[in-house]
């Protein structure tokens, strides 16, 4: 799903002000490669870099990273992992979500409301700004996490048993 194309990218870096480096490219290339529903922090994103021998220093990976969030071509998501992911902030209606985050075992999962973006438009529009990204995060607790004694009962390396298609059947 190629949604910004070299020439694209070109033109919506220069009319913010920025301009297309091949590192920003091939940065914006891994996003736009990733399996959708997959997140990745600018760690994960350095490595695959570096796995594909692509020289790229791991503090232009931040910088690039929080431009292409900053000028909304990334959404900057807040997991429950403690640091940062992105993903590709897709206008399109059909392809927006939001994010339900265990903060026991970390697992996140999308689900897509309508509503939420309605009234981030509505929004956006009384205060006359242009809306770069509206996204909600739920933060809760599994489950088997309540049942294992959370907060103060559950191991260290507890692993949740509960698999990603089922929790993504419970919030379609």
């Amino acid at each position: 799903m190629n949604l910004y194309s070299a020439n694209s990218l070109k033109v919506e870096l220069n009319q913010r002000g920025c301009r297309l480096t091949p590192q920003r490219e091939t940065i914006l290339s891994v996003f736009q490669n990733l399996r959708q529903g997959n997140h990745l922090s600018a760690e994960e994103l350095y490595n695959i870099l570096h796995n594909q021998r692509e020289k790229i220093g791991l503090s232009t990976v931040y910088r690039t990273l929080h431009l292409l969030a900053r000028i909304g071509i990334l959404r900057e998501l807040e997991l429950a992992e403690g640091h940062k992911h992105y993903e590709l902030n897709l206008p399109d209606m059909h392809h927006h979500h939001h994010h339900l985050v265990c903060i026991q075992c970390h697992k996140t999962f999308e689900f897509s409301d309508e509503s939420i973006l309605k009234i981030g438009k509505k929004q956006v529009e009384k205060a006359g700004v242009e809306l770069l990204d509206c996204q909600l995060t739920v933060r809760a607790v599994c489950l088997e996490a309540l049942r294992e004694g959370w907060p103060s009962m559950v191991p260290s390396n507890w692993s949740c048993p509960r698999s990603h298609s089922e929790m993504e059947d419970e919030i379609s």
